[in-house]
C-alpha cells in the first residue's frame, strides 16, 4: 500500500519512511494483546497529497506534481494503577510543509487523578502537558479517525499556528455532572504554551527577526452541555494567551507582549444518518511596547462555519462546509488594511466552500477525498508562501488522505 518502488536506490526519504512507520505500528498492534490489561497501546499512521491551483498548502501543493508533504505518526500509551489515577502521554511526528518538518515529539503527557467519584458527579485534576480544549476538535485533531475532514476548518482551527494551539504545560481541573436533564461537563487550566520554531512567530509578526517569543503564564477553559447522549451538543470555550517577545541582535523590534483572547460557540445536532455542526469565534490580539508603529495593534478578528455530514452508509460518509474567516471585524474585506500597507486586501479574509468524502474501508483503514474553493488567503502559511504579492486570492484546492490505526 505504501511502497513506491522495490528498488531501494529509487525511494525518495519520505517513501522510506512510509513503508518502516506502518510496518513498525503493525508489528506493535500484533503485540496489543500480550499487554497487562491496566496498559493500553494505540497508534496511527496517515498520509496525504494535495494539489492546488494557486497557492501553496503543506509544502509546494501548487506545483505541477503536488505536495506529499503531508504525514502523521502516532503512538500513544495510557496506564491506570489505580481506579482513579491514569498516566497517558502520547509521541507524534507530523510533516506539514515548512511548519512541520516531522521531529518526533511528546504531544502530551500527564497524569490524571480523579479525587471524587459517584454515581453522577466526577471531578479530577490533571497535570503536564495537556491539549488545549477550545472548540468541538482542537483537543482530538491530531488522530485523522476523530477528524470531520482532512483539514478542519480554519477560520477556527489555524494549521498556520498548531503547536501553538494545540497543547500547554500546566494544571487543569476537569468536572462532570449527569441528570435527566443532560450532561455538563467542565475543563478549566494554566499553564505556559508551547512556542517551537519560526511558525509563531511568523504567524503573529509576520516576519522572522532576530529574537523569540518567550510563554508567559496562560488561561483556558471549556464547559460543554449534552442531552440524549450527544444527539444535543453545546459549548462555549475560550482562552487569554500571553507571550513575550525577547529582542535578538541587531533587532529591529523591542522586548514585546502579545495577548490573544479567542472565544468559540460551538453547536451540534447528530441524528441517525446526518450531522450538522456550527461554530462561532472572536478573537481579540492586543500587541503592545514592540516599539514598531505597524506592530501596535489591537483588533478583534470573527470567523465561523457551517458544517452538515451524510452516512451514507456504515463504510460511506459525505460532508459540506461553508467557512468563513475575517482577521479584522471591523474590516472585514481587509479595504483599510491594504490601503496602510499597499498589500493584497485578500490577505485579510478567506471564504472556502469543502465537499469531502469519507470511506472506511474497516475499522482500520480510512480512505478520504476532500476539495475546497477559495475566496481569499488569510489562513495560508506565511512559511509555505513567503511573498505575499504571488498569492491568488481566488484557488482550489483538493487533496487525499490515507489512514491505519490500530
Amino acid at each position: 500500500m505504501y511502497s513506491i518502488s522495490n528498488s531501494a536506490s529509487v525511494r525518495s526519504p519520505w517513501t522510506v519512511r512510509l513503508v518502516v512507520m506502518p510496518a513498525f505500528l503493525l508489528s506493535l498492534a500484533a503485540q496489543a494483546e500480550k499487554l497487562p490489561q491496566n496498559l493500553q497501546i494505540h497508534g496511527f499512521a496517515s498520509q496525504g497529497w494535495l494539489k492546488s491551483s494557486e497557492n501553496n498548502v503543506f509544502g509546494k501543493s501548487a506545483s505541477d506534481s503536488g505536495s506529499f508533504d503531508f504525514r502523521e505518526f502516532g503512538l500513544n500509551a495510557s496506564m491506570r494503577p489505580l481506579t482513579n489515577l491514569q498516566f497517558s502521554a502520547q509521541m507524534l511526528s507530523r510533516t506539514a510543509g515548512e511548519g512541520s518538518p516531522g521531529n518526533i515529539r511528546l504531544d502530551y503527557g500527564f497524569i490524571d487523578y480523579t479525587f471524587l467519584s459517584g454515581e453522577t458527579s466526577q471531578l479530577g485534576i490533571r497535570l503536564g502537558r495537556m491539549k488545549n480544549p477550545l472548540g468541538f476538535y482542537n483537543d482530538t485533531r491530531d488522530v485523522p479517525f476523530t477528524r470531520p475532514s482532512i483539514l478542519l476548518p480554519q477560520s477556527i482551527y489555524f494549521d498556520r499556528t498548531r503547536k501553538l494551539a494545540i497543547a500547554a504545560d500546566g494544571a487543569h481541573l476537569y468536572g462532570e455532572h449527569r441528570s435527566n436533564i443532560g450532561v455538563i461537563s467542565f475543563q478549566l487550566g494554566t499553564g505556559r504554551p508551547l512556542v517551537r520554531g519560526a511558525e509563531t512567530e511568523v504567524a503573529f509578526l509576520g516576519h522572522d527577526f532576530p529574537g523569540h517569543f518567550t510563554p508567559k503564564l496562560s488561561y483556558i477553559g471549556r464547559v460543554m452541555y449534552e442531552l440524549d447522549e450527544g444527539k444535543l451538543r453545546f459549548a462555549l470555550s475560550g482562552s487569554q494567551l500571553n507571550l513575550g517577545y525577547s529582542p535578538g541582535v541587531a533587532d529591529l523590534i523591542q522586548t514585546g507582549t502579545i495577548r490573544f483572547t479567542p472565544l468559540i460557540f460551538s453547536a451540534q445536532y447528530n441524528a441517525e444518518r446526518w450531522s450538522l455542526t456550527a461554530e462561532y469565534a472572536r478573537r481579540h490580539l492586543e500587541y503592545k511596547n514592540f516599539g514598531l508603529a505597524p506592530l501596535n495593534l489591537d483588533f478583534t478578528g470573527e470567523s465561523y462555519y457551517l458544517q452538515g455530514a451524510y452516512r451514507i452508509t456504515p463504510e460511506w460518509e459525505a460532508m459540506l462546509r461553508y467557512d468563513v474567516l475575517y482577521t479584522d471585524s471591523d474590516d472585514r474585506q481587509g479595504k483599510k488594511w491594504a490601503a496602510a500597507t499597499g498589500r493584497a486586501a485578500h490577505n485579510r479574509f478567506a471564504k472556502d466552500i469543502t465537499v469531502g468524502l469519507r470511506w472506511n474501508i474497516t475499522p482500520s483503514f480510512m480512505l478520504r477525498a476532500e476539495y475546497h474553493r477559495v475566496n481569499g488567503t488569510a489562513w495560508l502559511s506565511t512559511l509555505d508562501n513567503s511573498n505575499p504579492a504571488d498569492r491568488s486570492q481566488h484557488w482550489d484546492l483538493f487533496s487525499i488522505l490515507g489512514s491505519y490505526r490500530f
